[in-house]
């Protein structure tokens, strides 16, 4: 059996041993089922390095890894990439972030559109929120990613627009006389906008263009919500980042 990539917030020491998580756990043992003595590489999502470990003193509801070595992971773009997206449907929405991360998106903010269609209350959307947290969780562990992505607090489009930064921000619009490629960067840093099924009205465009949004164009088609996300990531990662 392959040698499983694992998430724990912790601080890892090398001939130490530390605790697994109650997640970490579960997936180590009751999933994988894997032994005293099985090798794992564990990661915090907080430092560009992951631990080689062996499972020990593994019982019915506790398990223990003691770490070996340590190994630096370059894994991450020299582009960062904060999405701003709009929330979509059904697993439309798990979809976009799991595949944004795993190429290379370093901040997703999901945004309330005019479109958008989800409504919920503020229990219901942290528990959402903490869902797409986990999902972004396990597309590192695959993607041999160590430092995790933060899914932001929802918020209204309008406020997302107005925050300041220096990042170069642009918006897919299927009408825009510019592409990606022709794009000039200043930074390593950039905003994209991405709307929901049935895209941004006309005054969300035009609110993005007053705070300073290029309008983008990707090519001929109009693409679904998470394909414009993907396919925009994965342009700006071709021209400004890692993609070869």
């Amino acid at each position: 059996m392959r040698n499983p990539r694992i998430y724990q917030q912790s601080q890892f020491t090398i001939n130490d041993s530390v605790s697994l998580s109650e997640d970490a756990f579960g997936h180590v043992v009751r999933v994988l089922r894997l032994k005293e003595g099985d090798a794992i590489t564990l990661f915090n999502g907080e430092e560009a390095f992951q631990y080689n470990a062996v499972l020990a003193n593994v019982s019915k509801k506790s398990a223990q890894a003691e770490i070996k070595t340590k190994e630096k992971i370059l894994t991450e773009s020299p582009l960062n990439i904060h999405l701003g997206q709009g929330i979509s449907r059904g697993d439309r929405m798990d979809f976009t972030l799991q595949k944004s991360v795993e190429l290379g998106v370093n901040t997703i903010t999901p945004l309330f559109t005019e479109r958008c269609g989800v409504k919920l209350n503020a229990e219901r959307l942290e528990k959402k929120r903490q869902q797409w947290q986990k999902i972004v969780i396990s597309a590192c562990e695959q993607s041999g990613r160590a430092i995790v992505p933060s899914v932001a607090e929802p918020m209204q489009l309008s406020d997302w627009l107005k925050q300041q930064t220096k990042a170069l921000k642009i918006n897919l619009h299927p009408k825009a006389q510019h592409s990606i490629m022709s794009l000039p960067m200043e930074n390593n840093r950039v905003r994209l906008l991405i709307g929901p099924e049935g895209g941004l009205t006309d005054e969300e465009i035009t609110l993005a263009n007053q705070n300073d949004y290029y309008d983008v164009l990707l090519g001929p088609r109009v693409l679904r919500t998470e394909t414009a996300a993907l396919t925009a990531i994965t342009a700006l990662q071709c021209k400004f980042g890692d993609l070869k």
